[in-house]
């Protein structure tokens, strides 16, 4: 797998994916397993953020504790609609970073990403991203969103999806070869519609229950 890719096998993290993907699962439990995955997601990509010692004292003396560098700032863009999965369930361990939404749909025809809306927070050059999207399938969304986020000047961009197409991959990584993507899991191919195969069905139906 290219270097530029991190996997996140973690078996809590596999299971619930297995889960998410079988057919049966109901929208409800779609939607609470991807926040649960999200979670430890966010657990996985955090692991580089800095820390510094911070003077506290507990309730039987003082100490040097560390706590989160102040100057770590940290927005979450949820591509939509499906991202949206993805970032309820960080911001539960990350309460304090900004959101910024991009909005894109597929043409069906061609595929190409077509964008619809976009709001970021005015000082993200002056922030670290994380961009999530459940399913990087042809990877023309994941292209678009990060061009369009590179726009801004952030300090820095990763990619989060739950699953990952090689064909994506392969597409994503020859645009923008400096974003470290994270996934759950990589599957076999995308069909002629442009799905993930095996995969778990469309992300956004299932999380909304809009099919």
């Amino acid at each position: 797998m290219h270097n530029q890719v991190t996997i996140i096998n973690h078996p809590l993290i596999q299971h619930k994916l297995t889960l998410m993907r079988k057919a049966e699962t109901s929208t409800a439990k779609f939607r609470s397993l991807l926040k649960e995955i999200s979670l430890l997601l966010a657990y996985e990509v955090t692991r580089d953020f800095p820390l510094k010692d911070e003077f506290i004292k507990t309730p039987l003396g003082p100490m040097n504790a560390p706590v989160l560098a102040p100057e770590k700032k940290l927005v979450i863009v949820s591509i939509q609609r499906a991202g949206q999965g993805i970032l309820d369930g960080m911001l539960e361990l990350m309460p304090t970073a900004r959101v910024g939404h991009i909005g894109l749909y597929r043409d069906p025809k061609t595929l190409v990403p077509i964008e619809y809306y976009f709001k970021v927070p005015q000082d993200v050059d002056k922030r670290d991203v994380l961009i999530v999207d459940p399913m990087l399938a042809t990877g023309n969304t994941a292209v678009a969103a990060v061009e369009r986020l590179k726009s801004t000047n952030p300090l820095s961009i990763k990619f989060i999806c739950i699953l990952a197409a090689p064909e994506g991959l392969e597409h994503f990584t020859a645009f923008h070869p400096d974003v470290p993507i994270y996934t759950v899991a990589v599957d076999e191919y995308l069909d002629e519609h442009g799905y993930i195969i095996p995969g778990l069905g469309d992300a956004g139906d299932r999380l909304f229950g809009t099919k």
